[in-house]
C-alpha cells in the first residue's frame, strides 16, 4: 500500500471515529446513516431492495423502463455529448436501466458513479461495462460535492445529475433544501437534475417497506454497531440493542432508531459510552413528499421544475429540474 493511500485511509478512519464518538455522546444520541454502507452493509441493502415490501426500487425501475423516450427528449439538447453523474450510486442497480436506455439510443455520455463506499465503486467499475457495451465510466469515491467537483474538473461537458432512490428523503426537509441549493451552486446553466422522490401514500405501505418480514432492515441498522466494533476497537454487545421504525403521515417522516434493551456501557476507541435502558440512537430519516412540495423545493433552491415521471401507482416520482 502506498504512503498516500495509507494516509487517506487513516484520515477516513479518524473522521469515522470522530463522527461515531460525537454521535454516541450527544443527547439525544445519533449516528450518520452514510456509515451503513461498508462491504456487509452494501450486501444487506441489496437484500432490502429485493424485499417484497420495499416498493421504491421496483417503482423507479418501472419509470426507467416505460419513460425512456421522455428522458431521451430531455437530453436531446446535449448535442455534443454530456456527463452523467450519479450521486450516491450504490451498485448502480436503478441507474443501469437508464444507462441502457441512453446507450441503446447511441447517446454520447460518460458515466461518473459517486459513492462514499470505495468497495461499491470498485464493483460498479468492474461489473457495469459487462452489462453495457462501450460504456465510458469513471467512478469516484467520496462525499457528494467533493466528488462532484472532481468529476467537473475532468470534463467541461454539460451535466445530467442523478440522485435516485429517494435519497433526498434521507435528509430532513430543511437540510434537503440546503442540499439542493448547494447542488445548484456546483452546476452550470443548462445542466439538468433527475431526482427521485418517494411520495406520500397509504401510511401502512410506507411503514411496511421499512419493517420487512425477514428483518433485513433491522440487521442493516445493527450492522453499523458491528462495523464500529470491527473498525474502532469497540466492544458493543450488539444483541443488547434492537431496531424500531416509525412513520408520521402528517410530516411525511419515516424514522429509524436503535434502542438499548438494558442499562449498559461499552468502549469505543478507549472512550466509555453509557446507555440507559430504552435509550435510543437516531439512525436515519426517509422523508416522503407531495408533488407540489417537490416543485416548491426546486424553485426555492434555484432550479426550474420541468416535469415529473411517475410509476403507474403514482407512488414514486423522478422529477426533472434544469439550471436556468
Amino acid at each position: 500500500m502506498s504512503k498516500v493511500i495509507e494516509d487517506i485511509n487513516q484520515e477516513v478512519t479518524e473522521i469515522f471515529r470522530q463522527d461515531i464518538t460525537t454521535g454516541l455522546t450527544a443527547c439525544p444520541k445519533f449516528l450518520q446513516s452514510k456509515y451503513f454502507y461498508d462491504k456487509h452493509g452494501d450486501k444487506l441493502f441489496q437484500q432490502i431492495m429485493d424485499a417484497e415490501q420495499y416498493y421504491l426500487t421496483d417503482s423507479e425501475f418501472e419509470i426507467f423502463n416505460t419513460r425512456c423516450l421522455e428522458i431521451l427528449e430531455i437530453v436531446k439538447g446535449f448535442t455534443e455529448g454530456f456527463d452523467l453523474i450519479e450521486l450516491g450510486a450504490g451498485n448502480a442497480l436503478k441507474s443501469t436501466e437508464l444507462l441502457k436506455c441512453l446507450s441503446t439510443a447511441n447517446k454520447d455520455f460518460c458515466y461518473y458513479p459517486i459513492d462514499i463506499s470505495e468497495n461499491i465503486i470498485s464493483v460498479v467499475e468492474k461489473e457495469l461495462p459487462k452489462k453495457i457495451k462501450n460504456l465510458k465510466i469513471k467512478g469516484i469515491a467520496g462525499d457528494y460535492f467533493t466528488a462532484l467537483e472532481a468529476a467537473r474538473s475532468l470534463s467541461a461537458k454539460p451535466k445530467l445529475i442523478l440522485f435516485l432512490g429517494g435519497n433526498i428523503g434521507n435528509m430532513p426537509p430543511e437540510e434537503a433544501l440546503k442540499f439542493c441549493k448547494e447542488l445548484h451552486t456546483h452546476l452550470s446553466k443548462g445542466d439538468i437534475v433527475l431526482m427521485g422522490f418517494d411520495l406520500k401514500k397509504n401510511p401502512w405501505t410506507i411503514f411496511n417497506a421499512y419493517n420487512d418480514r425477514k428483518g433485513i432492515t433491522r440487521e442493516f441498522n445493527l450492522n453499523l454497531l458491528h462495523r464500529i466494533n470491527r473498525e474502532l476497537d469497540a466492544n458493543i454487545k450488539v444483541n443488547q440493542f434492537d431496531h424500531y421504525e416509525s412513520y408520521d403521515p402528517e410530516t411525511g417522516a419515516c424514522r429509524s432508531y436503535l434502542f438499548s434493551l438494558k442499562e449498559q456501557s461499552f468502549e469505543v476507541s478507549g472512550m466509555e459510552i453509557s446507555f440507559l435502558e430504552n435509550e435510543y440512537i437516531f439512525m436515519e430519516t426517509s422523508h416522503k413528499y407531495t408533488l407540489p412540495e417537490t416543485q416548491t423545493m426546486a424553485k426555492n433552491s434555484g432550479f426550474k421544475p420541468i416535469t415529473e415521471l411517475m410509476d403507474s401507482k403514482e407512488w414514486f416520482a423522478d422529477v426533472i429540474w434544469r439550471v436556468e
